[in-house]
């Protein structure tokens, strides 16, 4: 029944929801080739810089940080209107990444100017308690499988801090390959796995000896990991390469999954593990600067797990970064990091993106560029 509402919902909006921002010029909007099954909803604007994005674990509100901000480091909104609920201040600093506690109680979020995590009350929205994670420039955060230890990687000191949570006390830094980013703990916590941002590596820790190999090496910038754990599959972004690589679990085989548009970074899984979403920066304004617009416009592209095939595409802003899923899949929210904005788009069941390709998903690359 729910699928059959949405055909009859996308029947009727096929022809008007696309897009809902002025990218494109409007004699084309009405064209059979711009057809989403995707569909925007709302924009939140006026965020400075926002780094990460998370649904709340019941999707109620959205909570994104905002990089290098001494005013709130962290802003959290209904999911439902966009309506602001609350700014935490998190003294005076910025935040990075955002993970929630298994129970949903506490939310955990990295700061890069202090190597500092912060721990929030979901509930109270107040900071219980703060953690040193000894590194430099702290940024992706991940938690074991029980809940009973957090993993911090440490961009510029070139290690990744483990956390007891019980007591906040670190337990040890462990020495990782050159700018450490994406994080994953496997479930039976005998190895992490860390994303290798300088030469594109993937590393694979010893969590008992504290000692890591690197497993692959593509000469790009490995960013950001998801999993799919039931079938024992990494999804990992690799900026330099513009594209996403599948690193199997079992025997630590890496092949190519998906080529992206340019600069992918944050990776997102639908609930049911059937789509891949990649957010995509789009070109740099320059080779050595990257913190004005480029010449394209970002996109946020759908992949199928199973094959590799594109199913649709979004036209973003200027440089989308953060990526969230709803927990029941039916919302997407990305920031389009220079434009201070988040969108948030209402996304169909996987049966309804994998049995109908959008059209626009063959013919978006048009209008990326600006000019």
């Amino acid at each position: 029944m729910k699928t059959k509402n949405y055909l009859i919902i996308l029947s009727t909006l096929s022809l008007i929801v696309f897009p809902s921002f002025l990218k494109i010029e409007a004699k084309n909007v009405l064209n059979k080739e711009n057809l989403q099954l995707v569909r925007h909803l709302y924009d939140i604007s006026k965020i400075p810089h926002p780094k990460a994005v998370a649904f709340s674990p019941r999707g109620g509100e959205i909570w994104t940080t905002s990089l290098l901000n001494n005013k709130s480091g962290v802003s959290i909104f209904d999911s439902l209107t966009g309506k602001k609920i609350k700014d935490i201040n998190l003294n005076k600093s910025g935040g990075v990444e955002i993970i929630f506690s298994n129970d949903s109680t506490k939310a955990y979020i990295s700061q890069m100017e202090t190597a500092k995590i912060f721990e929030v009350a979901t509930a109270t929205k107040e900071i219980l308690r703060t953690f040193n994670t000894g590194g430099t420039w702290t940024k992706i955060l991940a938690l074991s499988n029980d809940g009973e230890k957090l993993f911090a990687s440490n961009w510029v000191s070139n290690n990744v801090s483990e956390i007891n949570i019980e007591n906040g006390k670190l337990i040890r830094k462990i020495k990782t390959v050159k700018t450490p980013r994406g994080l994953y703990p496997t479930k039976d916590g005998r190895y992490l796995y860390v994303a290798g941002f300088d030469k594109g590596e993937i590393q694979k820790i010893d969590l008992k000896t504290g000692l890591g190999k690197i497993i692959f090496k593509s000469g790009g910038a490995m960013r950001h990991i998801v999993a799919d754990e039931e079938k024992n599959i990494l999804y990992i972004s690799d900026m330099g390469k513009n594209m996403i690589w599948k690193l199997n679990l079992l025997n630590d085989e890496v092949i190519s999954f998906a080529k992206t548009d340019s600069h992918p970074n944050t990776v997102a899984l639908s609930p049911d593990k059937k789509i891949l979403f990649v957010s995509n920066r789009g070109k740099n304004f320059s080779a050595t600067n990257y913190s004005r617009p480029g010449p394209e416009w970002g996109s946020v592209l759908l992949f199928e797990t199973n094959t590799g095939r594109l199913l649709d595409a979004i036209i973003g802003g200027n440089q989308p970064t953060a990526l969230s899923l709803s927990p029941d899949g039916e919302k997407l929210v990305f920031s389009n990091f220079l434009d201070a904005k988040l969108e948030i788009w209402g996304i169909p069941p996987s049966e309804i993106l994998t049995a109908n390709q959008s059209t626009f998903s063959k013919n978006y690359k048009k209008y990326i560029r600006k000019f």
